[in-house]
């Protein structure tokens, strides 16, 4: 019973932790720090729980990679 509690809380703080550092990173874009880096922080740890989570980390990982192979400079 006591595994099955700290198993809960651990989630329990992932989720609430996930949620938090998403929405600083999300009031990091219009204010002073590193937004973008907060949010797949957050995601991160919410991946851990949440399918959602995971799908969008991986689309925003696969956009980001297509935005820098069609806006790098190119190696001489």
């Amino acid at each position: 019973m006591i595994l099955r509690t700290v198993e809960q809380v651990r989630r329990v703080f992932l989720i609430v932790a996930g949620f938090t550092l998403l929405l600083a990173g999300v009031l990091m874009l219009v204010t002073p720090g590193p937004g973008m880096l907060v949010i797949f922080l957050g995601l991160g740890l919410l991946a851990a729980e949440f399918v959602w989570a995971r799908r969008l980390m991986e689309r925003l990982k696969h956009e980001g990679g297509r935005l820098v192979d069609r806006f790098a400079v190119p190696k001489k």
